[in-house]
């Protein structure tokens, strides 16, 4: 018999069981992997995005899409820099980048998952390398776990910290999910976010591998009529659509998809107005006046996105450039300040950053995080429904919320 059994050893998983065992509780770590925090080794393309260094509890609660008041508490008492000092005190000098960013200062994420390993191992957790297949319960309380291996561990109180379905190999397979229904919890709709975006345009797969910088997205939505993202930076063009940060970002904004109905618009010459464009534009083509017009837009944009360019605005690409018309011009400027694409669905869940959806938060007191439906049950990380944009706030909703676990988790629990 132990006190405390945590479900899962990834971020959430293992702040949890960390902070859970320095109260002196008697706490085991289950995690399925032979390693822990493998999901959390390829953040961020291996950097690990560790949090965002925004200061007001306002922001970081604005920056969550789904369900961000119920996170008010986990917030309060676990801020941004309170993750920041939790690092930085285990010797892991942070950064802050573009967008408040905070990342090692080593570019290396497996320096954040040493560092959780090692909190984990001086708090006197115990690791079990084994996958959890169901919760044993008694008069509605959870009292234990059982593996696939049919054995059979006792505890006073469970955390589930299993993240949710998105990249699978690193064991996110929603076991959680399962474990969540099976004691009466409802499980909201599950959907990738941060995701790449198929798209219903076939001229992506012409420009796959090319990569925009410095430009601008808007996401509009046609069903609404309004435009639901915007936001500046990199995007990339793929065989089935686009991908990217801000691609990535804008896909956060679609809560239900349904094709053509979201059309990206993509501002190529952000820094410049239609009349500056205008006047670079005609410089171009007079410093080129017998130039094919297809040849004097290499001056402009990525020789890879030209061919798809020059077919898009309907001119002839062997048309001179002393020979465009005006209206022709203006059709280029444009397509320069718009060159849109429709988007058909989401790239598979198991490709996505993270989880949409998951354990109905209002099943969960905010202030613990314990189970309003089993007693001795809690919930922390990507299983909960509580998802945010990038730039650090999924990892900060993962600490917030398995420090209030762990912290809430009762030793002498009935």
């Amino acid at each position: 018999m132990t006190d405390v059994i945590v479900v899962g050893g990834g971020a959430a998983g293992m702040m949890a069981a960390g902070t859970a065992s320095q109260r002196g509780l008697k706490t085991m770590l289950f995690e399925r992997n032979d390693i822990l925090g493998k999901k959390l080794m390829i953040t961020g393309k291996g950097r690990c995005n560790v949090t965002n260094d925004c200061k007001e509890l306002e922001t970081l609660i604005k920056n969550v899409v789904s369900n961000g008041k119920f996170l008010y508490s986990s917030f309060s008492s676990f801020m941004p820099e309170d993750t920041v000092d939790f690092f930085e005190s285990r010797g892991v000098k942070l950064k802050v980048e573009r967008g408040k960013r905070v990342f090692p200062v080593s570019d290396k994420a497996v320096d954040i998952v040493r560092c959780l390993e090692k909190f984990v191992s001086d708090s006197g957790v115990q690791v079990v390398n084994d996958r959890v297949k169901k919760l044993i319960l008694r008069d509605g309380r959870a009292v234990g776990v059982e593996t696939y291996q049919k054995k059979q561990y006792f505890a006073n109180s469970v955390i589930l910290a299993t993240g949710g379905k998105s990249y699978p190999k690193t064991g996110s397979t929603g076991d959680g999910y399962f474990m969540a229904k099976q004691c009466g919890h409802t499980v909201t709709e599950l959907k990738p976010s941060l995701v790449a975006l198929e798209t219903c345009e076939g001229f992506c797969r012409e420009m796959m591998g090319l990569s925009l910088r410095n430009v601008e997205v808007k996401l509009e939505d046609k069903k609404k009529g309004k435009t639901i993202f915007t936001d500046f930076g990199e995007m990339l063009f793929t065989h089935f659509g686009v991908s990217g940060p801000l691609v990535l970002s804008a896909s956060a904004h679609i809560r239900q998809m349904e094709e053509g109905r979201y059309v990206l618009h993509i501002d190529l010459k952000s820094a410049l107005d239609f009349s500056q464009l205008d006047k670079r534009l005609l410089r171009e083509l007079l410093n080129s006046s017998n130039r094919n017009f297809s040849n004097v837009l290499e001056t402009l944009l990525p020789k890879k996105l030209v061919p798809v360019f020059v077919e898009r605005t309907g001119i002839d690409a062997s048309t001179k450039a002393n020979q465009l018309t005006k209206l022709q011009r203006q059709r280029v400027i444009e397509l320069l300040k718009d060159f849109s694409v429709t988007v058909k669905s989401f790239r598979p869940i198991d490709e996505a950053v993270i989880t949409s959806g998951g354990v109905s938060v209002k099943e969960v007191d905010p202030k613990t995080m314990e189970s309003k439906i089993v007693k001795g049950l809690y919930f922390c990380g990507e299983i909960l429904d509580v998802d945010a944009y990038t730039g650090g706030f999924n990892l900060q909703i993962a600490f917030s919320t398995a420090r209030t676990a762990g912290n809430s988790v009762n030793k002498g629990a009935k």
